[in-house]
């Protein structure tokens, strides 16, 4: 099976108990009601974005759910937690792509979907040939990457909050649904 579409989803939950929070945060990226298989970082060749709102629409309860998901949580008052899933597509449709997770502790939300993003697009890259160095920043290596022509498209999807100031379990999940 190749799945055809996917969706970028996250959510963030908060409760007294660890497994509570983190079905939270799935409730709020709304993919609690599936069961949920982790998969690595491949993204399928002709495979289509769709919609937060149209790829729940395609779940029914109960189902198998490939994604690549990143998570993280804390019970720490005002601990900053993020998690991200970078994406980086090819220009050519039939060659895949790659998802990338990244969870950290202290990083703001955009400084960790950059994150991502950049080691999503630096593993396309690094399949397809494109030169670079690798000691310059995210944004002068996005250009090159880009100008190459060969990667037509990186975004990031990412989660991020302050621990609970009461120390109740703070959960953030990103995730990339990948749908048949």
């Amino acid at each position: 099976m190749i799945p055809t579409k996917v969706f970028l989803t996250k959510g963030v939950g908060v409760h007294k108990d660890k497994l509570a929070s983190f079905e939270f945060a799935l409730r709020n990226a709304g993919i609690e009601k599936c069961n949920l298989v982790y998969v690595s970082s491949i993204f399928p060749p002709k495979a289509k974005i769709i919609s937060k709102e149209k790829g729940i629409q395609e779940l029914n309860a109960g189902q198998i759910t490939f994604c690549v998901m990143s998570r993280n949580e804390t019970n720490e008052p005002s601990r900053r937690v993020s998690s991200s899933v970078g994406l980086a597509m090819p220009s050519d449709n039939t060659h895949y792509g790659y998802l990338s997770e990244h969870h950290s502790f202290g990083e703001k939300g955009e400084v960790a979907g950059e994150y991502a993003e950049d080691l999503a697009a630096t593993m396309l890259a690094t399949t397809l040939g494109v030169e670079f160095n690798a000691d310059s920043a995210w944004s002068e290596r996005e250009q090159v990457y880009k100008q190459s022509g060969h990667i037509f498209k990186t975004t990031n999807i990412t989660a991020s909050a302050e621990g609970d100031k009461d120390g109740h379990w703070t959960t953030v999940i990103s995730a990339a649904v990948l749908l048949p």
